[in-house]
């Protein structure tokens, strides 16, 4: 089995994202599969034209030459994509959203209607992988998330596949926190399992999901908590308020 990650954190290695990424990545190949981690922020890939020369191509090849050509193929051969992103204005970033939609050749321009009774295009043929969707964002609270959680809805619809795992986790902040090392290697062996339970059982359990929501410290103030270490940070960089 291959897993690929795309990773649209601008970060890229540095990143809050690839922590989660990196565990996630673990333990699939801990479970038997071949994992890749691809740093979208490294790649050349030039925005979408709206050109549709893709589909009037035979080849479904893209005028533009630059790395997108490459990581088709990528994402072509993955049995799972994980699409994994800051949250950017309640949506992915804009390095994953290009990536997104240099994916177009895939599709087939003709027009069909999906079991919803809704217009698609169908698929060009091939292998259509399962997605993961993976993010983290500053804010503390979950609903920050509700945007993204909708797109994968719609995305599994348009590529004909599903999520088999999402994993939100707001305080972005706090996986990178010196003083959280011990609730971070915690969550990020929660993490591993999930890696482990999509491959070996195609998707995340009911179990483990339900911990992956649980904050990262265990007291019902840590929304707060969360908020003023994060305005202390800032009163650091900027002085204090004026």
């Amino acid at each position: 089995m291959n897993v690929v990650a795309f990773n649209g954190s601008p970060k890229g290695a540095e990143s809050n994202t690839h922590v989660i990424v990196d565990a996630f990545l673990e333990g699939a190949a801990a479970a038997g599969a071949d994992v890749e981690n691809v740093f979208l922020a490294e790649k050349n890939i030039a925005h979408c034209l709206g050109c549709f020369q893709c589909w009037s191509s035979p080849t479904g090849e893209c005028v533009q030459k630059d790395d997108m050509a490459d990581l088709i193929e990528t994402y072509a051969a993955a049995d799972i994509v994980v699409l994994a992103t800051p949250l950017h204005n309640d949506n992915v970033s804009s390095h994953l959203k290009v990536f997104i939609d240099r994916l177009l050749p895939l599709a087939d321009p003709y027009f069909a209607v999906d079991k919803n009774k809704e217009t698609i295009h169908p698929s060009r043929g091939g292998r259509i992988p399962k997605f993961v969707m993976i993010s983290n964002c500053g804010f503390p609270e979950k609903s920050h998330f509700q945007v993204l959680h909708l797109l994968a809805e719609r995305m599994a619809r348009n590529y004909k596949t599903e999520f088999v795992a999402e994993i939100y986790r707001g305080g972005g902040a706090w996986l990178k926190e010196p003083s959280l090392d011990e609730a971070v290697a915690r969550y990020r062996n929660l993490v591993k399992l999930a890696g482990e339970e999509v491959v070996t059982q195609g998707r995340l359990s009911g179990e483990t999901k339900a911990h992956l929501e649980l904050p990262l410290i265990p007291s019902p103030d840590y929304i707060e908590i969360y908020r003023t270490t994060v305005n202390r940070y800032w009163d650091g960089v900027l002085g204090g308020r004026t």
